[in-house]
């Protein structure tokens, strides 16, 4: 069941009332059902007085039968869209398991991520479900720690996981490792990446340099650039010129990679590689130069499963991200089957060796709370793009 925080917000006291007018209610229903005929010697017991039962306190009633999970994403400003795209995702993992052990509310990050978890933990849940972007992460973690609730993050960035806090996004450098150890039993030895100043390329560059020693590799040369279109075809031609270089990895959009690798195959041919970004742009394969780049991601096939129910109930299409948010339901009712409600979460379950499954494939936690994921490696075609090593199914 899903409810949203402005559902949750009634007065108490208002609660209450409402609760105790509905056991008036039901108590009247059960005794006009279960009435029986008085002695004729005397006139029929009356009923006992009411005795408040409801057990409502300052935040939600207290939930007997059902965990109660807290989904914080954004639901109002710039990232509202992403936010309700998981929420979505989440009412329909939760009508897809049949569950009638978890109980979802969501609260609004967009008001402020700190305010969101301590209304969270005020309001009893024992897992939190989000959120999405590292800041708001870092805000929750200390919030969340206190109380004892461990966090089930939507974000990518490995440096907020840890001591509480396991994050569910695509981690760059998983990417970039898959389709250089591919690339590598294709016979390519010499490398070069292409990587932007942000942190993304710093994350991006980091992992690459470890994969390509991993691998057995040589790597010849990395190039930087700022997000303009003249450093970028700057940055591709210096990596042209570096040297023999017959694999590259462009950590980087699709739209990007289509400036810089015309200038990267223009000094000979070159194996272009490319991350999890580019699983989202099905335009990639109308340009002729993209044709043939390799790139490994989550694999797409229960996803697209996934988007026809969303958008038979909502009328649009979603957010790829939406997936996570299905698939953090999946993972937390596989565990409710054991966890009694109202107790703490068991926590050292996300910590099971087989891992869980999902939309997105299987995944498992590593030690510091990150989701390690089974990738495919994917080509890209004239008709789109077409999987050349499929994901593991089993760890």
């Amino acid at each position: 069941m899903a409810e949203t925080s402005a559902e949750r917000q009634v007065n108490a006291s208002s609660r209450r009332r409402m609760l105790r007018g509905m056991a008036t209610l039901a108590l009247g229903g059960l005794l006009a059902a279960c009435q029986m005929v008085p002695k004729a010697n005397g006139p029929a017991t009356p009923p006992p007085p009411e005795t408040p039962t409801d057990n409502v306190g300052p935040g939600l009633p207290t939930d007997t039968d059902r965990h109660r999970v807290a989904l914080l994403v954004p639901q109002t400003g710039p990232n509202a869209d992403v936010g309700t795209a998981i929420a979505n995702a989440t009412t329909i993992a939760l009508l897809d398991s049949r569950t009638e052990k978890v109980r979802i509310t969501t609260y609004d990050t967009a008001l402020g991520a700190a305010a969101a978890a301590r209304q969270a933990v005020a309001d009893g849940n024992k897992l939190i479900l989000g959120p999405l972007l590292s800041e708001d992460v870092a805000a929750v973690a200390p919030i969340a720690r206190d109380a004892k609730v461990p966090v089930l993050s939507f974000s990518n960035d490995s440096s907020v996981a840890g001591n509480g806090v396991f994050i569910m996004g695509f981690v760059p450098g998983q990417s970039v490792e898959r389709v250089v150890a591919y690339a590598r039993t294709k016979g390519h030895q010499r490398f070069g990446a292409l990587v932007p100043k942000t942190v993304y390329g710093d994350r991006s560059t980091a992992a690459f340099r470890a994969a390509v020693t991993a691998a057995g590799g040589t790597l010849v040369a990395v190039e930087s650039y700022d997000r303009s279109a003249t450093a970028l075809t700057g940055a591709a031609r210096r990596l042209a010129n570096a040297g023999a270089i017959d694999a590259v990895l462009i950590a980087d959009s699709g739209g990007n990679a289509i400036r810089a690798v015309p200038v990267l195959k223009g000094a000979g041919g070159k194996q272009i590689l490319g991350t999890e970004l580019w699983n989202t742009d099905a335009t990639l394969g109308g340009n002729a130069a993209m044709r043939g780049s390799w790139f490994a991601s989550v694999s797409d096939g229960l996803y697209g499963q996934l988007a026809g129910k969303y958008r038979a109930r909502f009328g649009k299409s979603p957010y790829r991200l939406a997936s996570l948010g299905y698939d953090s339901v999946l993972l937390t009712v596989r565990i409710a089957r054991d966890w009694k409600p109202g107790t703490s979460f068991p926590t050292t379950r996300l910590l099971a060796e087989d891992g869980f499954g999902g939309i997105d494939g299987i995944f498992r936690f590593n030690n510091r709370g990150i989701a390690i994921r089974a990738l495919e490696v994917s080509e890209i075609g004239a008709g789109g793009f077409r999987v050349i090593d499929p994901a593991p199914t089993k760890w």
